[in-house]
């Protein structure tokens, strides 16, 4: 990252002449290269942000990522189509970069380093090495996407959560426009789990964690037991390493579920039916239906019972969870906004996506 806010400042500095003579050097080759292009770049490069690139390999190596291990290849408007997702991601998370990188905000190397050694937690050294190899990350592209990560949550703390405020008028408020929301039919558990599956996905959680076969699916989730069993937080486990895309990111929180829908697996109902509140079922094992092999494993854990009938405002869990929705939905009105703001502050050339319209244009 450092590196990174280094080059851009370089960039901006000289922009003026250097680029400018730059462009005018390469201009001839690139005017045989693309067919009468107006204008050269490096065929390397798929899109600049404030003058700083994106280069080609960054876009092919998140789109891989994304195609995993399906065997099915895209056509090839599919595939383009994917790359001008997955480059307008890219884009983003340059603008990002920079303004933090402005702010004084960007991931130190100890921030980097404390959250790599609790991602290579439930691992020995061996093991973390050998899911770097089967995930084709090197070690520092896992550093990289970490101090991305912790980067944009900087950002998005000082410059969004530290500034949302909800008042007991709008939990108030809130409650009375969806009281019927409150009045629960039957009883409900509210539920949070962790799942590790062996099939191929995109994991879903904050370190990019993954189990590629059931051999590493059962060392993973017995890992994450005997941390769990330990005293350590459901929550954090959970978002850290759950490959529950819907529920990593709450914790694991999978909300409500009603006894009537609790019955559709009696395997989970009869473990979660036992529990106290706060309590954690052993590991329970998921099996595909036509071959009767295992295709994942989860562990589950009892917030709260709750009876019939309709819950009242003072209660601290109603306005708790009135307080978390209106602040999520807040955090993520700005967090739009704030990007639609980096885009029209920022200037960004994407030569993929002028290339692709030239392709089809003539």
């Amino acid at each position: 990252m450092a590196m990174k806010t280094m080059t851009t400042i370089k960039i901006k500095q000289n922009e003026s002449s250097n680029s400018r003579a730059y462009r005018m050097a390469i201009l001839p080759v690139a005017l045989l290269m693309m067919g009468g292009c107006h204008r050269g770049h490096n065929a390397d490069v798929v899109a600049t942000v404030n003058g700083h690139a994106i280069m080609s390999a960054d876009l092919e190596k998140a789109y891989k990522d994304q195609l995993g291990q399906q065997q099915q290849q895209p056509s090839q408007e599919q595939a383009d189509s994917l790359r001008l997702n997955l480059l307008r991601g890219l884009i983003d998370e340059e603008m990002v970069e920079q303004r933090a990188a402005k702010m004084n905000l960007t991931a130190t190397n100890e921030e980097v380093d404390a959250k790599l050694a609790e991602m290579k937690a439930p691992y020995t050294e061996e093991q973390f090495n050998e899911r770097l190899k089967a995930s084709n990350h090197t070690l520092e592209d896992v550093k990289h996407d970490l101090r991305r990560s912790l980067t944009d949550n900087k950002l998005l703390n000082k410059e969004i959560n530290s500034k949302i405020t909800v008042s007991d008028a709008d939990v108030s408020n809130y409650y009375n426009q969806h009281k019927s929301e409150f009045n629960l039919p039957e009883l409900q558990y509210h539920l949070a789990g962790i799942r590790v599956t062996t099939t191929p996905a995109q994991p879903g959680n904050l370190q990019g964690s993954k189990a590629t076969n059931d051999d590493e699916a059962k060392k993973k989730i017995q890992a994450l037991k005997n941390r769990l069993d330990s005293g350590e937080d459901f929550g954090s486990i959970a978002m850290n390493f759950s490959e529950w895309p819907e529920t990593s990111s709450n914790g694991g929180d999978m909300g409500f579920v009603s006894e009537s829908q609790m019955h559709a697996d009696p395997q989970v109902y009869g473990a979660v039916s036992k529990l106290k509140d706060g309590g954690i079922t052993e590991i329970i094992p998921s099996f595909d239906p036509a071959t009767k092999k295992p295709v994942g494993y989860s562990i589950y854990k009892l917030l709260s019972r709750e009876p019939a009938g309709q819950r009242e405002l003072n209660d601290p869990r109603v306005q708790q969870a009135i307080r978390q929705q209106l602040h999520d939905g807040r955090s993520q009105l700005l967090k739009n906004a704030l990007y639609e703001m980096m885009r029209d502050q920022a200037k960004v050339e994407n030569f993929f996506a002028e290339q692709i319209f030239k392709n089809d244009a003539h």
